[in-house]
């Protein structure tokens, strides 16, 4: 199969996911993407359009980022790490959006930790 066409399916599955998972204030959306080389986690608001709270393998505030990967132990890492962010901003409750990744590996590292650390999904 094509990269444009495995692209394009991609994309329509992260449309068709993000028909339902939907953000509120009270419980905001918790975007994860997984990129070669990085992890990316956002705590978004949809009904206001604009993040609350983030966190990523290249933040300043992360632990230890020069050693942090795209794999499950630094996934595992900044699970904690963006349960922290999030409960100092306030944020227990969040809709887990894994943007179409299958609940996997990385993904599931990644939600596992941020439930010990203390969000509920």
């Amino acid at each position: 199969m094509r990269i444009e066409k495995k692209q394009k399916l991609r994309q329509l599955r992260r449309w068709r996911i993000r028909k339902t998972v939907i953000g509120t204030p009270e419980r905001p959306r918790m975007a994860v993407c997984f990129t070669g080389k990085h992890i990316y986690v956002q705590f978004v608001d949809d009904s206001a359009g604009r993040t609350v709270a983030a966190a990523s393998t290249r933040s300043k505030n992360t632990p230890d980022r020069d050693s942090l990967k795209a794999n499950v132990t630094s996934a595992q890492t900044l699970g904690k790490v963006a349960a922290e962010v999030a409960r100092s901003k306030g944020i227990e409750k969040v809709v887990f959006d894994r943007a179409g990744a299958r609940y996997h590996g990385k993904v599931k590292a990644l939600a596992d930790a941020a439930r010990e650390a203390g969000l509920k999904f």
